[in-house]
């Protein structure tokens, strides 16, 4: 009984807490990301006070909380608007991948940590932060803006790529041989495919099956569904991550609508427990010196980050005001970055440090590139004697058109109307 009772006050006070967080986070303008993580620190091993009763129940709603940001994820699109993004936007996103991964790599090599360490510290520095950034360009009315659109295609192929890259980090973090690795990669890519075919061809039938006009039956089926499946892929070395993925893509529709709208608050618990847990199993000790690489790293991927947009943009026809813009809004990472180094961090516990330093600084940089990236490299070309005076942005083509994505991925954030179009 005593046990029971600790369990439950110190699960109250952290949720109280996690609930106090976000608000504050919500009136300075700030993502509740870092000051999720600051929280674990303060309460892990090593911080002020440490969680014991709670330790186990916070372990398993990390787990879901890592299930539902990807069946949300999933739900956010259609299987038609990934198969036309591939279509589109590879190049670009093999552009990102080449620029953002490699740091990570090289980072993670130079630091001795081999070549599994090299694969996850890859994917901390790839994938940009969506729940950031679509709160960054709904704070700064940027929803119609002509890069937008650029912008979201490169986090759907970053968001594609995780079906992939996350079953080959499993595997490898499993231990399994080459072959191994592989055959998990091979059956990754079995599984989307057949799932996108399933989608595009029996979608509505999918769907169907699942529907359902009472809330609570939806709720239950839904995810039921998702943790089933979740579980049976992480038998198969695949990433239950990527299951619960694959299982949002095959629902469309009404379905998908009810369902995004039932499990968001559930995925906002849930999600901020996970990022609570990676900061309690970080000992806040192992962070100062980190710091300096963690720096380093944020400064390099920053520049990376950048050139992506830039070239994107560029790519589809957008002016180079809007290329600075879209560069300067792909540089926060959050949630992805925190996953990936989650699922590393029992094979090797030193990424664990590096991947909060390095998140925390761009999480908080992320914003502020946003905001002044493009007013800065405009300055620079205006000295330099190649800026553009301001009539030429009403010349800049309109971006070839993304696919539609629903923004407030990842965050407690409902998108506001767009501010007026801009180049």
């Amino acid at each position: 009984m005593h046990d029971t009772t600790a369990l439950l006050v110190e699960l109250g006070a952290v949720i109280l807490g996690l609930g106090l967080l976000g608000r504050f986070a919500g009136r300075i303008g700030l993502s509740p990301i870092p000051l999720y993580l600051l929280a674990g620190l303060a309460f892990g091993h090593g911080g002020l006070i440490p969680l014991d009763a709670s330790e186990e129940f916070t372990m398993v709603g990390a787990e879901i909380g890592v299930i539902l940001l990807l069946l949300l994820l999933g739900l956010e699109y259609s299987a038609s608007e990934l198969v036309t993004s591939l279509k589109t936007q590879y190049p670009s996103g093999a552009v990102d991948f080449v620029l953002n991964a490699t740091p990570g790599a090289v980072a993670a090599l130079l630091l001795g940590w081999g070549p599994v360490g090299a694969v996850a510290l890859a994917g901390v520095t790839w994938i940009s932060s969506s729940g950031v950034i679509a709160k960054v360009m709904t704070d700064l009315g940027r929803l119609g803006n002509r890069e937008t659109p650029v912008i979201l295609g490169v986090l759907v192929m970053e968001d594609l790529a995780m079906a992939v890259y996350l079953p080959l980090l499993t595997a490898m973090l499993a231990g399994v041989s080459l072959a191994g690795a592989s055959l998990a990669l091979v059956i990754a890519l079995g599984a989307v495919g057949v799932v996108l075919y399933l989608a595009l061809r029996h979608g509505r039938l999918i769907s169907r099956a699942v529907s359902s006009d009472n809330p609570e039956m939806l709720l239950l089926v839904v995810l039921g569904l998702t943790v089933l499946v979740a579980g049976i892929a992480q038998q198969l070395q695949v990433s239950a991550a990527v299951g619960a993925f694959l299982v949002g893509i095959a629902l469309s529709g009404e379905v998908a609508e009810g369902a995004r709208k039932l499990l968001t608050p559930l995925r906002d618990l849930f999600a901020a427990v996970f990022f609570v847990f990676f900061g309690l199993s970080t000992d806040p000790a192992d962070i100062p010196p980190v710091l300096l690489p963690a720096a380093l790293l944020a400064v390099v991927t920053t520049l990376t980050k950048i050139a992506t947009g830039y070239y994107a943009a560029r790519r589809a026809g957008v002016g180079p005001r809007g290329r600075w813009r879209a560069g300067g809004t792909l540089v926060a990472r959050g949630e992805f970055s925190i996953v990936i180094a989650g699922l590393a961090v029992a094979t090797e516990p030193r990424i664990g440090p590096i991947a909060t330093a390095y998140v925390l600084i761009l999480v908080i940089l992320g914003p502020l590139t946003a905001r002044w990236t493009q007013p800065l490299a405009a300055g620079i070309e205006a000295r330099l004697g190649g800026g553009k005076d301001a009539g030429d942005a009403a010349k800049e083509p309109v971006a070839k058109a993304a696919p539609e994505r629903r923004l407030g991925t990842h965050d407690d954030l409902t998108p506001e109307p767009a501010g007026e179009k801009r180049d």
